[in-house]
């Protein structure tokens, strides 16, 4: 009797933005167990999170923070509105630019440059002083901008893009590190459809969207102060329009700590009570690992004592 032999295990796929090259890529390749699966490259992040949702990905990698320009809003907007989506992990990648064009092309000749519009607006203190009189066309990333110049889909005479486009196509480097903050950062997320968050590590980051319940002072201090009494630290805060009427937003948060952590735990329960649309988009380890420091008074331990304290002068206990 002949025996089976073993299934091959069930390869995962992973939407990132494309094509080959690109920054999301860079932030993919970080994760450990995406390696040596199948990477499935979209235009964009509606496209990577509908593949998630409707199955044809496990997981996306999505741009949401740069350290210059600040929150990505097509994604927050994506997250806001798209439900069964969690945050597992996320991903830093250090932001730097080259200016490419097509062999025998100079920097002289340039009068027309494609580009993504969060990379041209940080070059263009460089572009202003080296080429004062280009304009801009937008693409939908800084890699198929490149492309367009190769295969002739973008008429422009050169294109930023990341360093490593060199090695994969044919096209000459008239200037390198063009950004104008070279400490540039951009933040990535992996997303996957709702599942348990991984277990605390103690140096994790909680992602919430919160809605105001309405407009009236003091609103924001009350959502605010939600995090403040059980000594969470904000890394985000950023309003976003809801889009029904004027005046009315959502907010982007991120707080240290895990939802597993009874002050996280606690503060989200009070978000619950006070605002009319809490949406927990995830807890997960903080890329940099730093652990998260918090006053002793706010450790799980003196919750637990407070809700047994609590739980014995409601069951008539004498106290100690």
């Amino acid at each position: 009797m002949t025996s089976e032999p073993p299934a091959s295990p069930t390869r995962r796929t992973y939407s990132f933005l494309g094509p080959a090259g690109t920054f999301t890529e860079a932030a993919l390749a970080q994760v450990p167990e995406a390696r040596d699966q199948t990477w499935r490259p979209v235009r964009n992040v509606g496209e990577a999170l509908a593949d998630v949702i409707e199955g044809r990905s496990d997981a996306a990698m999505i741009a949401i923070e740069n350290s210059v320009d600040g929150g990505v809003s097509t994604t927050q907007d994506a997250l806001a509105t798209v439900p069964g989506l969690r945050i597992v992990g996320e991903y830093l990648v250090p932001v730097e630019f080259v200016l490419v064009a097509r062999p025998g092309v100079r920097l002289e000749d340039v009068s027309v440059v494609a580009a993504h519009p969060v990379a041209y607006a940080q070059c263009l203190t460089w572009l202003t002083a080296a080429l004062p009189e280009h304009s801009h066309i937008p693409a939908t990333s800084n890699v198929a901008a490149a492309v367009g110049l190769v295969d002739g889909g973008i008429s422009a005479d050169a294109a930023i893009a990341p360093p490593g486009i060199l090695k994969l196509y044919d096209l000459d480097l008239l200037a390198e590190k063009i950004g104008d903050n070279p400490h540039a950062v951009t933040r990535f997320v992996l997303v996957s459809r709702t599942a348990p968050p991984p277990a605390p590590t103690g140096a994790d980051k909680t992602s919430l969207i919160v809605e105001l319940p309405e407009d009236h002072p003091g609103a924001l201090l009350e959502l605010l102060e939600q995090f403040a009494t059980r000594g969470i630290n904000l890394s985000l805060l950023a309003s976003r329009p809801i889009g029904d009427e004027l005046g009315r937003y959502r907010f982007v948060i991120d707080a240290d700590g895990h939802i597993e952590d009874e002050r996280m735990a606690d503060a989200l329960l009070g978000l619950r009570r006070f605002s009319p649309r809490v949406l927990y988009l995830g807890s997960y380890p903080r890329a940099d690992r730093a652990i998260v420091r918090y006053p002793e008074r706010y450790s799980d331990e003196v919750f637990v004592e407070a809700r047994d304290w609590l739980r014995g002068l409601v069951s008539g206990e004498p106290e100690a």
